[in-house]
């Protein structure tokens, strides 16, 4: 979350998304302009990532992005009220992190968490990734 709607929280996310996990062929996103910033658009080349936008008025195009954002909204933003950005940043991260990523099914995905989907896909798609867990390191081959 952020304040402003300019690049950088983006292109934070992409660096940390492609620092952990297998680089994408391709990159689709709606027609944010966000997603059109210089430096968005050359970490996107130098990762050789295919850039896709959905056509202007199109949420169709980019429905399965489209369905988390409606979904925090349905189940946490539209029933509570913040005191602040800050009491914001606070639930709607832990409404992320602890309901939506580990306790929440999806049937999309085989009514696993999305938690429990990225595990199975790093398993079955990522060799040689080193990562912490449970205090112990564990190495995936």
């Amino acid at each position: 979350m952020s304040r402003s709607i300019d690049h950088e929280l983006t292109l934070t996310a992409l660096n940390k998304a492609l620092a952990t996990v297998k680089i994408p062929e391709i990159h689709h996103s709606d027609q944010g302009r966000q997603y059109f910033a210089e430096n968005y658009l050359k970490r996107l080349k130098s990762a050789e990532i295919q850039v896709s936008f959905s056509d202007k008025g199109k949420p169709t195009q980019n429905a399965y992005a489209e369905r988390v954002i409606r979904t925090i909204k349905d189940e946490e933003v539209h029933l509570n009220e913040y005191l602040d950005f800050d009491e914001a940043y606070q639930q709607i991260g832990k409404f992320i992190d602890d309901v939506y990523a580990k306790k929440r099914i999806h049937s999309s995905i085989s009514y696993l968490t999305p938690a429990e989907f990225e595990e199975q896909w790093i398993n079955e798609n990522q060799e040689g990734i080193f990562s912490i867990k449970d205090g112990g390191i564990c190495v995936q081959i």
